[in-house]
């Protein structure tokens, strides 16, 4: 059966991506098992995209299992970069130095 993206689960996964440490990053993939919900890496993402409208959340932390960056998110390299961030090449964060261990 498909997981709803409901009002309550964006609420958990913002409250996950609220817990990662300034200058780290965490993947879709450590979110949705951060909330039980291990094979709903694509819904956290779609609840990120919908984050402006639940308030402020430091979103730009989270990058695929990869390190690449969103398409869509023109900031999110920036603020990345603020918080020293470390990339391997222009649209991926280096994931070694850098992802949260939680």
């Amino acid at each position: 059966m498909a997981m709803v993206l409901t009002e309550d689960f964006i609420y958990e996964i913002l409250s996950a991506v609220e817990e990662i440490p300034e200058g780290k990053v965490a993947t879709y993939g450590q979110i949705a098992r951060l909330t039980g919900r291990d094979k709903n890496a694509r819904l956290v993402g779609k609840a990120l995209s919908m984050s402006e409208y639940y308030g402020e959340y430091p979103c730009h932390r989270v990058v695929n299992h990869a390190g690449r960056l969103a398409p869509h998110f023109q900031e999110q390299k920036s603020l990345l970069l603020e918080e020293g961030i470390e990339f391997r090449d222009d649209i991926h964060v280096d994931m070694k130095k850098c992802q949260w261990s939680c």
